[in-house]
């Protein structure tokens, strides 16, 4: 998929010798409105978005992140609504790559093969489906591939030497490496260096294969983990929102400048 804009994003930031700074929100946070205006304005800074699916029994996401979920479904957000705000962030955004990521119980629900063309109809760039681990997500991801839709592996500290193999070669454009056994938005509990090293040591495995690091990563941290090829940064963002809320201020720009100085950092 050497043409798809989540690969050329990589291609741009390794000539700009930098990662590709990856967002998370959650669709609907918090509303539909302010959602897709947040997405829209940090698009500015960020290379790739990623949108996430509100849901009420996460399996890794954090305080923070359930925050947002829970506020998006308390608002009435529904899957066709997290299409809608894709699509319509593509109409203006036509370049900038979207993943959406969620679980696959809705998925199911919704019909594998109409979920995937729904992808499609929107313009989303890539998926992230948290509880569909490799290989059962063998046919699924194959499926996705037909249509131009990267399914996006996920590894861990945990993964074993055989498995990362086999999953690394089996992915699409990029593989999420989640950096330490922790629900998102949780203090770093290892030490960036110690990150690096072992992501450093799975980069050796397909050195042309490009692996983000997600989990734990904040302002503090964002810069000594910058020799990763792609940072994903979601609970800080989704405290933003949180905080502008309480004090009555206007979360898009509050979040735009959260996400613009991680990106300083990362330059």
């Amino acid at each position: 998929m050497l043409n798809s804009l989540i690969h050329q994003s990589f291609k741009k930031a390794k000539k700009e010798n930098r990662p590709v700074l990856l967002t998370y929100t959650v669709a609907g946070d918090n509303t539909k409105k302010k959602s897709l205006e947040i997405l829209k304005s940090i698009s500015k800074y960020a290379d790739i978005c990623e949108l996430g699916f509100p849901h009420n029994t996460p399996i890794a996401d954090g305080g923070q992140i359930q925050t947002s979920s829970y506020r998006a479904i308390r608002n009435g957000i529904k899957i066709n609504d997290v299409f809608t705000i894709a699509r319509k962030f593509k109409k203006e955004k036509k370049n900038k790559p979207i993943i959406l990521m969620g679980y696959y119980n809705m998925i199911y629900q919704f019909n594998e093969d109409n979920f995937i063309l729904k992808c499609k109809k929107s313009k989303v760039d890539g998926l992230i489906v948290v509880d569909l681990p490799y290989p059962e997500n063998k046919v699924f991801a194959l499926k996705c591939k037909k249509k131009g839709i990267n399914f996006i592996q996920l590894i861990a500290p945990t993964t074993s030497r055989s498995r990362l193999k086999k999953i690394i070669n089996d992915s699409h454009d990029m593989v999420y490496y989640i950096s330490m056994l922790s629900t998102t938005g949780g203090k770093l509990k290892v030490s960036p260096k110690k990150i690096i090293n072992e992501y450093q040591k799975i980069k050796k495995i397909k050195k042309s294969k490009n692996i983000v690091i997600g989990f734990g990563i904040t302002q503090n941290t964002i810069g000594s983990l910058k020799k990763a090829d792609g940072l994903v940064v979601g609970s800080a963002i989704c405290k933003e929102i949180t905080n502008s809320i309480k004090k009555r201020q206007n979360p898009v720009i509050n979040v735009t400048n959260v996400v613009r100085k991680l990106k300083n950092k990362i330059i």
